[in-house]
């Protein structure tokens, strides 16, 4: 930022240091310095005070610590800005009582620099042009003097730490990796050396040591680098090295001269180049699973899918849909494919799984699918609306002027499909079914692409190219009965191949024996169709597998939703992280699950089902619950503390869990941004696990899941989602003939039926819940549930018995001697007053209310409690104060991403100005409120609009 005229630049690779021009600025002590770190790396974007002291301080923050924050900023500020007077404008830095801003240029931080400089190497690299992604590299290489920050540490300082740290590691190998593959007489092989002593984990650079080796014609030293990864691997680890290690062994054993000479472009290694950290979501969704690259066959159906597409110019838009039995390879094709053709469509990406034939989750209602392509384009939660209809005009409307391509996998029919077609034209839309999609053929115009199984000889080049060759060509009849056992089915074909590549000292023949037996002795499933004779491909190489990797396969089969984490893993089958991941990666060689997305597992519908014969045959019934209890246990136990960190300070009535099961707790959530994040990412899961405990006969967990998931699919408005899970809860509860849950979940049902204007059945629930409140004496519910039908009453303009109900909660929240709960309820109190005209009487309740939860920390809603004395002040005429307490509670909505109720507040800002006689200052935040409401696609902008024009 020019000051003075000189520029500030940030050094934060190593040591911090911040200079002006050449002048290196005095950063003040060390905590000051560690608050301006965090700061710099989260430059020009609002970052909430609570947020800054988690950075700085973790758990550990003193109770002075508001204070220090302040001080510390104020310090910062000096330091960055010494010649600054109050006088002199725009600070660098500032704050409210909400957030911090730093602004900073975009090149001034060198963190900010390196990470460009990777982004740009993967889009070089992506071009084909080698060079400039090797120079792009080594100019973010450069940057490097050292750890993050060294000398400094705090919770997200460490955490960056290692983050920036692991990136630097990844790209000097993506480097080499080039030098390997445009031949650079560099000394590559002391440089790889020294980074396999410092990173002896890493199986990546004992591939490029071996690689390099090999260059200078130093194959025995390459074999003896692979012995000494291999040692390392067992004795710290105790895992064999990883498929493409095993495989560039060969190589060399071979003599194959491919590794003597650098390689051409097209036939490099592809270069694992990271993205840079993501602070925001991406308008444009880059989700395609990978590709594999030892794909073969399908060449007619390939070509028959690029002639569609070259066709589509004059189609608007283009559907392809792409058929056949279970595992033949729809899934396989649809992705190898989407990759080739997914630079005519740069508007994105999407995948989504329809679950059309999962053996375990009903397929995607329609509902659920168009808010999870809504997320994926981006579009916040809060411009979603309420009605379905309205929400599939919304997503419609993400196409227009965009070619984006949608791979909608998995889809159970043509009616599941038609509503997540777009309508304009440009895009792409995949489907694949095991249906034959006949209706969408002949209605939707979707081009059919049948998928058969392989032919003998695709068969046996599938495996030619995995097995190897020569090993394929030497038993011929072996080959055959592999593929005769495998009826030709490319997943059962996949499976023999990596127990092939894993078992090279048996002979074919003898692997083929082993299959044939294995279907008479563990395929007692076999009803002559197709799903049955792959059945022994399953147990086989299920049998080959070690006793706990075995056990862990089988105990999947019970987890609820679409995939998996390893701290999930953990709880379910009682691992430690090593041995979880472990367990996983052994997993995933064997082809038994796969790794979607990093960190999540999944396993295709046909092992899932065979998994789940598995553990119902195999492990007591007394042992399967054992480890359903375990999971659902960690999922209850982390939503609960995710909805605490976003919903501290709500007043709603706390619910008792058990404690878990030894050994199995919540996974650590820090902020309420860890705790969105993590809700995001697992609600389809926890949905599945609300359905699952309901139905398996865990109750208790089955109504506590639901009630954690009322705040987060509030703030997403999936109240329609909401209703369905609260009734299952309810039902739930009454099977377990818990009064609390009962009346826990007529309150989550009716809350959301509000949302929906359902009042009269909103009314008849939350009425419900008081009677059972009272029926067990819980004043704190009863509180609760006579709040709730405050709002209903509210909402049915009933002011005086509104009233009424928010004092009764009111006395009970303070029997209860419950603070969020009182303060709401104070400012509840005081808004009925409001509505029949005794405006002091509302003053003095809500000021109350604004205390106390300015004194307990309460601060998402303090907004409302603002809200409500702006608009006291309104009708008194003081305008003035009406406007400040408007603007204080528009900036809390802003801060929480509560966008309609900002945009109200503006709305009322407009109000308040219009009638103070500032005509022009009202038009001016009305603007702002319309703006708002706009990109919502609120109705509450046409009356805005018209009230404009006006």
């Amino acid at each position: 930022m020019p000051h003075g005229g000189h520029e500030l630049t940030v050094a934060a690779l190593g040591e911090l240091q911040v200079r002006r021009g050449t002048v290196a600025l005095d950063l003040g002590p060390v905590q000051q310095r560690v608050v301006l770190a965090v700061l710099l790396l989260n430059a020009n974007r609002a970052l909430s005070r609570d947020s800054l002291i988690a950075a700085v301080w973790g758990d550990s923050a003193p109770k002075s610590v508001v204070n220090l924050v302040h001080r510390h900023a104020s310090g910062v500020r000096r330091a960055l800005e010494p010649e600054r007077t109050p006088r002199s404008g725009d600070s660098m830095l500032t704050w409210t009582n909400s957030a911090y801003r730093l602004a900073l240029p975009p090149d001034a931080l060198d963190v900010t620099v390196f990470e460009a400089a990777l982004d740009r190497a993967k889009q070089e690299r992506s071009a084909e042009r080698l060079g400039e992604a090797a120079a792009a590299l080594r100019t973010a290489l450069g940057l490097w003097r050292g750890p993050l920050c060294g000398g400094l540490s705090s919770p997200f300082l460490d955490s960056e730490r290692d983050r920036l740290a692991e990136l630097r590691v990844r790209a000097l190998a993506d480097r080499i990796d080039l030098d390997l593959a445009l031949g650079s007489p560099a000394d590559l092989v002391g440089e790889l050396r020294r980074l396999v002593a410092e990173h002896p984990a890493q199986e990546r650079l004992h591939g490029l040591l071996m690689r390099a080796l090999c260059r200078e014609g130093r194959a025995a030293d390459a074999l003896g680098a692979y012995a000494a990864a291999r040692r390392y691997l067992d004795d710290e680890l105790g895992i064999e090295p990883s498929e493409p290690l095993r495989e560039l062994q060969q190589r060399v054993l071979a003599a194959d001269p491919t590794l003597a000479t650098p390689v051409a472009a097209s036939g490099t290694t592809p270069v694992e180049l990271v993205p840079r950290r993501s602070t925001a979501r991406r308008a444009k969704p880059e989700q395609l699973p990978h590709a594999l690259s030892d794909f073969v066959g399908r060449t007619g159906e390939r070509a028959d899918l690029h002639a569609a597409v070259a066709d589509a110019e004059r189609h608007s838009p283009l559907i392809i849909a792409i058929t056949g039995t279970a595992g033949v390879g729809k899934t396989t094709l649809a992705v190898q494919w989407a990759h080739e053709v997914k630079a005519r469509f740069p508007d994105g990406q999407i995948f989504l799984n329809l679950r059309g034939f999962d053996p375990h989750q009903p397929p995607a209602g329609q509902a659920a699918a168009i808010r999870t392509l809504l997320d994926a384009l981006g579009v916040p939660a809060e411009q979603v609306p309420v009605d379905p209809d309205a929400q599939a005009g919304l997503y419609r409307s993400q196409f227009a002027g965009r070619r984006i391509l949608v791979l909608l996998d998995n889809a159970s029919d043509a009616a599941q499909v038609r509503p997540l077609l777009p309508g304009s034209e440009g895009s792409l839309v995949l489907v694949t079914s095991r249906d034959q999609l006949i209706s969408l053929v002949a209605v939707d115009s979707a081009r059919p692409v049948m998928l058969n199984l392989l032919s003998d000889d695709v068969a046996r080049e599938l495996l030619a190219r995995r097995l190897g060759a020569a090993r394929v060509d030497a038993e011929p009849a072996a080959v055959d009965a592999i593929i005769e056992a495998c009826a030709r089915l490319p997943l059962a074909l996949s499976i023999v191949a990596a127990r092939g590549r894993t078992t090279s000292h048996l002979s074919l023949a003898r692997l083929a024996d082993e299959l044939r037996r294995a279907r008479g002795r563990l395929d007692p499933f076999d009803a002559g169709d197709l799903a049955a004779n792959v059945r022994a491909v399953f147990s086989w190489s299920y049998t080959s597998l070690p006793g706990p990797t075995a056990r862990l396969f089988r105990l999947l089969a019970l987890v609820p939703g679409p995939d998996v984490t390893v701290p999930a893993v953990r709880a379910l089958a009682e691992l430690s992280p090593t041995a979880a991941h472990t367990l996983l990666e052994q997993l995933t060689r064997a082809h038994l699950v796969s790794e979607r997305m990093p960190g999540r597992y999944g396993m295709h519908d046909l092992l899932r089902a065979y998994a789940s014969e598995l553990v119902d045959g195999t492990d007591a019934e007394p042992l399967r619950r054992a480890a359903l209890r375990r999971v659902l246990d960690h999922y209850l136990h982390t939503a609960h503390r995710a909805d605490e960190l976003l919903n501290r300070g709500s007043g709603t009535t706390p619910i008792e869990l058990e404690p878990p099961v030894p050994g199995v707790g919540a996974e650590p959530l820090r902020d309420h941004q860890d705790a969105f994040r993590w809700f995001e990412d697992e609600q389809a899961t926890l949905r599945a696990a609300t359905r699952q405990a309901a139905e398996t006969g865990f109750p208790g967990h089955a109504w506590r899941l639901a009630w954690t998931l009322n705040y987060f699919l509030n703030r997403h408005g999936d109240w329609h989602e909401l209703v369905l899970l609260q009734e299952i809860a309810l039902g739930a509860a009454q099977r377990l003939g818990d009064v609390t849950g009962q009346a826990a979940s007529h309150v989550g049902v009716g809350w959301a039926l509000v949302q929906l204007g359902r009042l009269e059945e909103a009314d008849g629930h939350v009425k419900q819940a008081l009677k059972l409140y009272e029926q067990v004496g819980d004043r704190l519910g009863m509180a609760h549930a006579l709040r709730s039908r405050s709002g209903v009453l509210d909402r049915q303009r009933r002011f005086g018995e509104g009233l009424r109900h928010a004092e009764r909660a009111l006395d009970l929240f303070r029997a209860a001697d419950f603070p969020t709960g009182e303060a709401r309820a104070l400012n509840a109190v005081g808004w009925f007053h409001a509505m029949l005209g005794d405006y002091e009487a509302s003053l003095r309740f809500c000021r109350a209310a604004l205390e106390l939860q300015r004194r307990i920390g309460a601060r998402p809603y303090q907004a409302d409690t603002l809200d409500s004395i702006g608009r006291a002040y309104h009708r008194l005429g003081r305008y003035d104060e009406a406007a400040t307490n408007y603007q204080a509670a528009c900036a809390l909505y802003h801060e929480f991403g509560d966008r309609y109720n900002e945009a109200d507040q503006l709305v009322l800002l407009g109000d308040v100005r219009r009638d103070a006689g500032d005509l022009e200052g009202a038009r001016t935040v009305w603007r702002e409120a319309l703006h708002i409401f706009q990109e919502m696609g609120h109705a509450d902008a046409d009356l805005l609009r018209a009230r404009l024009a006006s």
